[in-house]
């Protein structure tokens, strides 16, 4: 009779103990380890800005994302090993994902690394993932680890309503970035799955200030309410302008909702006085593809006229990105005083999409170089959300894409 894998032993008898689903992250992860038979383990979680990895369970000094190893695990989401700073051995630094949201990374320090040794490293990956995402909504220390700035009252509220910044599946990911990251007014994003769809949305409320953050707030939750209850495109975007019109009738919202179909790749969408969405197809703008005279915005507005709202469509095909912004992003001004704009803008992006780089990686790195030319500090309010429609083929295997190196 053979003898049972220890790998298999170590991981039945962590799963065997719930006692790691109710202990804080420091103490889960070093009984966690202890039952993997592993030497030593750090948990880092990215903070909010996505510029640093913060450690949560041991004390260290924070790793920039960029121009490190443990950023380039991240920002690929991949394995990447050293040898140790501390005591000798190695250092292997697995991805923390929750799905398709980077969360941070992991370090494992063993003498040696084996195949087992890393089968265990990453199941701790996953295990710790979660529960990181089962905590992190009601414990403030994640909070407290991962913020560098006070946040203001009106970010506070309307980040309380966002989704993770990046979900998918096989056939889709969406992913999304807002600025500045402590003091946003009136812009917030949203998109979610089912079996058939996505469903994405990004918003843009008048003003900047608290009154904003409660427009773009009750925009929101009208969206996700009627979503819910599953109404059409038109009836959907109709539950925000009522809402709208019934709470804060001096108030309104701009926005583009949409609806992706996961099977047949037709994309629909509602375009509220917003900026047009942007087509990226086989590495090249598809200029005007998604121009169409924009509807009154959400609200009162909308009221004031008879036409009713206009649903349009477009075919994506496999590899497509599309990318949806506010106006605070191509209002941005380079270094040389010039405005952004909206060619230089898709051209980054076209280029990021090139070299192979994963979706998340293209946004974060592009939401810093526009606040670099910024100082940081932007004149209004910046949001980008960008999906990628990738159906297996029918043969039944993942459609390809660039791997990084």
């Amino acid at each position: 009779m053979s003898k049972p894998d220890p790998d298999d032993v170590a991981l039945r008898r962590l799963l065997a103990d719930p006692a790691h689903l109710t202990l804080d992250l420091r103490d889960a992860t070093t009984r966690s380890t202890k039952a993997l038979g592993l030497r030593h383990a750090v948990v880092y979680l990215v903070d909010i800005q996505q510029r640093r990895l913060v450690p949560q369970t041991a004390v260290a000094p924070a790793l920039p994302v960029d121009g490190s190893l443990a950023g380039w695990a991240y920002r690929t989401q991949s394995l990447r090993v050293e040898e140790s700073r501390t005591g000798g051995g190695i250092t292997a630094w697995f991805p923390l994902l929750d799905g398709a949201e980077r969360l941070g990374v992991l370090a494992v320090d063993e003498c040696a690394l084996t195949a087992s040794s890393l089968t265990r490293g990453r199941a701790l990956a996953s295990l710790l993932a979660m529960v990181i995402t089962s905590k992190r909504a009601y414990e403030d220390s994640f909070v407290l680890h991962t913020r560098t700035e006070r946040m203001q009252l009106p970010a506070e509220m309307l980040r309380a309503l966002l989704p993770p910044r990046t979900i998918g599946d096989g056939n889709v990911v969406s992913t999304a970035v807002l600025e500045p990251a402590y003091e946003i007014g009136g812009d917030a994003f949203d998109h979610s799955l089912t079996d058939t769809t996505l469903h994405v949305a990004v918003l843009d409320a008048m003003g900047h200030d608290l009154a904003s953050g409660l427009t773009t707030t009750v925009s929101l939750a009208a969206c996700r309410n009627a979503r819910r209850i599953g109404l059409r495109l038109p009836e959907l975007v109709q539950s925000v302008d009522d809402a709208l019109s019934s709470w804060l009738p001096d108030k309104f919202c701009t926005g583009v909702i949409a609806q992706l179909d996961l099977v047949t790749g037709m994309l629909h969408w509602v375009n509220c006085g917003h900026p047009a969405p942007i087509l990226i197809r086989d590495e090249r703008l598809i200029i005007d593809a998604m121009e169409h005279d924009a509807d009154p915005p959400m609200g009162m507005p909308s009221l004031l006229t008879s036409q009713s709202r206009r649903t349009h469509e477009i075919a994506l095909k496999p590899g497509d990105r599309v990318l949806m912004y506010t106006d605070g992003v191509v209002e941005a001004r380079t270094r040389e005083a010039k405005l952004l704009g909206l060619e230089r803008f898709a051209d980054y992006v076209i280029r990021a999409t090139a070299g192979g780089e994963l979706a998340p990686e293209s946004l974060r790195r592009l939401i810093h170089s526009i606040l670099d030319t910024q100082e940081g500090r932007l004149r209004d309010d910046a949001t980008l959300l960008m999906f990628e429609w990738r159906p297996p083929p029918e043969g039944g295997r993942p459609f390809p894409r660039p791997l990084p190196d």
